[in-house]
């Protein structure tokens, strides 16, 4: 749980004027990644100006997480508060955050937070189906990097 910070100037033409029609846009980004598969109809977007809340149930930390991913990375959202619960209690290794800067590969994230630029396919993995192609990537867009030791 928490409050997750974005660049909202960056990522998706989503929202729409009126925080109703962004609540059913980011909704509807959510149901088309496939994310919502296992939510059930314990799922909801609230949207006030560039915050965005999600709360429900999900089935593990990795859809808890992309979830905010793609409520996050959309062009006008600054903040996701993630009020979500999860139903596995699994012990899951802690994912951080990372800003894309400008220059940034998959491969240099890799190598900053693994020590290991070959294991960008991990990221790549742990951002799908919110990423399409290891390369695009864009400056100030959020990903998740699983297990991640921060050589920053």
């Amino acid at each position: 749980m928490g409050m997750f910070k974005f660049v909202k100037s960056k990522g998706k033409e989503l929202i729409a004027e009126r925080d109703r029609v962004a609540e059913k846009a980011i909704r509807k980004e959510v149901e088309d990644l496939g994310l919502d598969d296992d939510l059930g109809g314990d799922f909801r977007v609230l949207v006030d100006g560039p915050k965005v809340k999600i709360e429900g149930k999900v089935p593990d930390h990795a859809t808890k997480e992309k979830i905010i991913l793609a409520a996050g990375n959309v062009n006008g959202i600054g903040e996701v508060e993630d009020i979500m619960k999860v139903k596995s209690k699994a012990k899951v290794a802690d994912s951080i955050f990372y800003t894309v800067k400008s220059g940034d590969s998959l491969s240099k994230i890799a190598k900053k937070h693994y020590g290991d630029a070959m294991r960008y396919p991990d990221i790549f993995e742990a951002n799908t189906p919110m990423l399409k192609h290891p390369d695009r990537i864009y400056p100030g867009q959020v990903l998740r990097i699983p297990g991640a030791q921060s050589k920053a």
